[in-house]
């Protein structure tokens, strides 16, 4: 999984990949933070961005968590 945000939307992809982390669904691979020239109309002057991308990975117990969670919020498909 890869997850991008700009500007204000990093807190919100940072707090996704935390808890992703802490119910042991995802294990963090990469981060990586930059900054992007961005412009709100066309022939406007540049805005820099910050920008931030997170790489993830399924852990090794994801196929055992999962349908355990699916089971414990009442989402088994039997």
């Amino acid at each position: 999984m890869k997850w991008n945000a700009l500007g204000m939307a990093i807190s919100t992809v940072v707090t996704i990949a935390e808890i992703l982390k802490n119910n042991g669904f995802a294990i963090e691979k990469k981060i990586r933070t930059l900054t992007v020239d961005m412009r709100d109309e066309p022939g406007a002057r540049p805005i820099p961005k910050a920008k931030i991308e997170i790489m993830l990975g399924k852990t090794e117990k994801f196929d055992e968590v999962m349908p355990a969670e699916a089971e414990q919020n009442g989402d088994n498909k039997e």
